[in-house]
Parts: C-alpha cells; structure tokens; sequence
C-alpha cells in the first residue's frame, strides 16, 4: 500500500488533537488495511549526496511525514517490486 502524497492535517498537533476525539468512532467504522513492516534492516549502504539533492529529499521526505532514510528506502523498494512486474525483454 503506498502511502499518500499529502496529509488533510497541515501540522501534527493538530492531526494528534483529531485522533483523541475521534478514534473511538473510527476504530468502530473503520475498515482493516495490510500493514508491511520492514525485515531485519541490518545492512547499511552509505551514499554521497550534494546538498541541493539532499535538501530537496529532506523535504519531500518531511512532506510525507518520512525520514529521509525511510523515503530513500522506500523509493528503492518501489523500484525493485516494480522491475519484477515489467515483462522480461525477449
């Protein structure tokens, strides 16, 4: 399941005050999803990036209430599931 590109909350205390009043309904109405937790990470990958790319991943990452790390990851996993859905040239 890929996570959504922008959140109906613009700040996080806002986000956290909704769900207290809020949860007790939506817990009742809600609808269960697949959750993927990450495998044992126990490998690092180091990577040199200039400071214009790591700030523009920075903020694409906090847009999406990521990390960083876990955006750069997450864009790596894309890629490997999506290459094993394209057909395999003949």
């Amino acid at each position: 399941m890929k996570a959504p590109d922008t959140s109906i909350f613009k700040d996080r205390d806002k986000e956290a005050k909704f769900w207290e009043e809020n949860y007790r309904e939506t817990w009742k109405t809600g609808k269960p999803i697949k959750v993927r937790f990450a495998k044992n990470l126990s490998m690092t990958l180091n990577i040199r990036l200039d400071p214009s790319t790591l700030h523009t991943v920075k903020n694409q990452a906090r847009k999406k209430g990521l990390g960083p790390t876990q955006l750069i990851r997450m864009w790596i996993m894309e890629k490997i599931e999506g290459k094993h859905i394209q057909p395999a040239a003949a």
